[in-house]
This record gives structure tokens, C-alpha cells and sequence, in this order.
């Protein structure tokens, strides 16, 4: 009994490795760039940092399928880089010998992509899942309706049209008042009589003929 439980655990490693394989059906590729993100604050990727990333990718499957047992054991990494880069599958919780389909793994990833982001003080940028696009901020939704925004534009512009015409017409009033007031001024000057000693000129003074007529007669 003993041997066949040492047979199994000897086996079991040599399972995963097959399983796992750089460019696997099921597989994804992770690229971490530690130093880009953090400078001189970057901290070293060793055994205690891939152990984080497999359990939270087992928190990850846990998430996404409920009811699944999903652990460390089921988290499977190979071909490790220095410049941390490595493949990783993902192993079924009750049959380990089968692998959760890509697709499943992708869906769990981009559900808790900000929760594993986090773990290791980094973004989609400087943590890359290969082959799993970006997870896309929520749309913001403005807390006033687009409609009415426009709206008020709309009314801002007819009001301002408004307001420019009565200045406008105003000003035009009150250059015609002031061209109305000099012509009156100007046509007054010109038939007023020249008082003081002045003469008029072209009226016809009717007492000084009737004088006259008598004189002569």
C-alpha cells in the first residue's frame, strides 16, 4: 500500500509536467514586468511570490465556478523565465489529469483580473495574461441625463441669440435718436431769426410800404 501511494506521488509531478507545456490548447502565457511598474521599490519574484500567483488564480476558478474546490495543486506553472515569464493550466479538482478548458480559465481570469492586479501592485499593462485581452473600465454613467445636457446647451445658445438681438436693436435705436436730435438741431439753427441788432434777411416788412404809399400820396 505504502509503495502504491509513493508510486502516485512520484507520478503526479510527471503528470503536471506533461499537462503543462509552453503553447498548450489550454494554457496561457503570464509576463510580469516588476520593474517597470514599481522602479526601485520592485521587489524580487521567487518561490513565495509564484505560490501568491497560483492561489490567486485558485481563488480566481473559486469565483467564477461555485461549488468547485479549486487549491494551490490545481494551479500548474512550467517553463519558468528569469525575466519572469511562465505557462500555467489549470487542473480539474477532482480529476487532475484533466485540464479546465481555456475558455473557462479566461472568464475567471478577466472576472477577478483586478483582484489578482492587486496582489502583486500591478495592471493589466505590467501583468500580462497572453491571449486575454485587458479588462475595460465600466462605462461611467453621468449622473444628469445626455438629453438634458443638450437641452441646456440648446436653450443657452437661444437665450444668448436672444440677448445679442435686443442689445443690438437698442444700439441701433439710440444711434438713430442722436442722428434725429442734430438734423432738428441743425434745421432750427438755420431758420431762427438773427436776434440783437440782426437783421431778416428775406421778410418783407408790410408797415414800412403802407408808410410809404402815404407819404407819396
Amino acid at each position: 500500500m505504502l509503495e502504491k501511494i509513493i508510486f502516485l506521488l512520484c507520478l503526479l509531478p510527471a503528470l503536471a509536467e506533461q499537462l503543462c507545456a509552453p503553447d498548450a490548447s489550454d494554457g496561457y502565457q503570464v509576463r510580469l514586468s516588476i520593474r517597470t511598474a514599481l522602479g526601485d521599490q520592485a521587489y524580487v519574484w521567487n518561490e513565495n511570490e509564484m505560490f501568491l500567483f497560483r492561489a490567486t488564480l485558485a481563488f480566481a476558478m473559486r469565483n467564477h465556478i461555485s461549488g468547485e474546490e479549486f487549491g494551490v495543486s490545481n494551479i500548474i506553472v512550467c517553463d519558468e523565465t528569469p525575466r519572469v515569464s511562465f505557462w500555467f493550466v489549470v487542473t480539474l479538482p477532482l480529476n487532475s489529469s484533466r485540464l479546465v478548458e481555456k475558455e473557462v480559465v479566461e472568464e475567471a481570469v478577466r472576472k477577478s483580473r483586478g483582484r489578482i492586479n492587486s496582489a502583486f501592485l500591478l495592471t493589466d499593462k505590467t501583468l500580462e495574461f497572453l491571449g486575454i485581452p485587458p479588462t475595460l473600465a465600466a462605462p461611467v454613467n453621468p449622473d444628469t441625463p445626455p438629453w438634458l445636457i443638450v437641452f441646456g446647451v440648446v436653450m443657452g445658445l437661444v437665450g444668448a441669440g436672444i440677448i445679442i438681438l435686443l442689445v443690438s436693436s437698442l444700439v441701433k435705436k439710440r444711434k438713430g435718436e442722436k442722428q434725429t436730435g442734430g438734423d432738428d438741431i441743425e434745421e432750427e439753427t438755420r431758420v431762427k431769426p438773427v436776434e440783437n441788432g440782426g437783421t431778416n434777411e428775406g421778410v418783407y416788412n408790410m408797415s414800412f410800404s403802407d408808410d410809404e404809399r402815404l407819404t407819396q400820396m
